[in-house]
C-alpha cells in the first residue's frame, strides 16, 4: 500500500512540474522548499501555543485574538504541505511574487473558516463529538466530497478559489478535529496526514472506503464508550 502511495505522490509532483527553463524550475523548487519550511515553522508555533490547552470536548478557545493566532498557525501547519505543489505552480506561472499572494489568499479562506469555528464552538459532550465524527466519515463518501477533492487536486485557479475547493474537500475532517479537540496536537497530526494524503493522492476506493468506515467506527466508539478514546474526556 505504501509503495502505491509514493508512486501516486511522485506522479502528482511530476504533473505539477513539467519541463521548463532553468529559472522556472528554480522557482518551482524554491516555492516548494519555502512552503514546506513555513509549514514546519507553523508546527513549532502550534505546539508552543497549544501546550496544555487540550481538554477534549471541554476545550475552551480563549480570546478571539489568541484563537486567531493559534488557528492561523494550525492551518499553516496542516494545509501548506498539501498545497506546496499548487504554490509552486503559481510561482512558475506568475513569478516569485505570485507565490506569497497565492499562499496568503489560500490561508485567508481557512482564517475565515476559523472565525466561523470561534463563533459556533462551545464546550460540548461526547454525544456531539461522536455524531460529528460519524457525519465526517459519511461525508467522505459523498459526491460533494469527491467533487471538491478533484477540484482541490487540480491545483488550478487563484489562491482564494483553490482554498474554497480545499475547504469543501477537507471540511468534514476539520469539523471532526473541532468536535474532538481543536487544541489537540495528536488529533491535529492525524487529520493533517489525512488532508495531505487526499491532496496528493488520487481517489482510490480500496483506501478511501476503509478510511471513511474507520472514521465512522471512531464516532460509534465515542458514543458507546467515550473513555476508550484517549484525551476525549478531561480527567476528573
Amino acid at each position: 500500500m505504501s509503495r502505491i502511495s509514493w508512486q501516486d505522490v511522485a506522479g502528482t509532483a511530476a504533473a505539477a512540474r513539467p519541463p521548463g527553463p532553468t529559472g522556472t524550475r528554480a522557482r518551482w523548487t524554491g516555492a516548494v522548499a519555502v512552503t514546506l519550511g513555513l509549514a514546519a515553522a507553523c508546527w513549532a508555533v502550534s505546539v508552543r501555543l497549544m501546550s496544555g490547552m487540550d481538554m477534549g470536548v471541554a476545550t475552551r478557545l480563549g480570546s478571539f485574538p489568541f484563537f486567531t493566532a493559534v488557528w492561523l498557525a494550525m492551518m499553516g501547519a496542516m494545509m501548506l504541505p498539501g498545497a506546496a505543489l499548487a504554490v509552486a505552480r503559481a510561482a512558475r506561472a506568475g513569478g516569485v511574487r505570485a507565490a506569497p499572494a497565492f499562499t496568503g489568499l489560500y490561508l485567508g479562506v481557512w482564517v475565515l473558516a476559523g472565525a466561523v469555528v470561534f463563533a459556533a464552538h462551545r464546550p460540548h459532550g461526547t454525544a456531539v463529538a461522536g455524531a460529528v465524527t460519524i457525519a465526517a466519515g459519511v461525508y467522505e463518501l459523498t459526491p460533494v466530497k469527491r467533487h471538491f477533492r478533484a477540484r482541490c487536486r487540480e491545483m488550478a485557479g487563484p489562491g482564494f478559489s483553490f482554498g474554497l475547493c480545499c475547504l469543501g474537500s477537507s471540511g468534514g475532517l476539520m469539523a471532526m478535529l473541532v468536535a474532538l479537540d481543536v487544541m489537540s496536537i495528536g488529533w491535529m497530526a492525524v487529520i493533517a496526514a489525512g488532508v495531505t494524503a487526499q491532496k496528493l493522492m488520487p481517489p482510490r476506493a480500496a483506501l478511501d472506503v476503509p478510511a471513511a468506515a474507520a472514521i465512522v467506527a471512531v464516532g460509534v466508539l465515542i458514543l458507546v464508550d467515550p473513555s476508550a478514546v484517549p484525551g476525549l474526556v478531561p480527567p476528573t
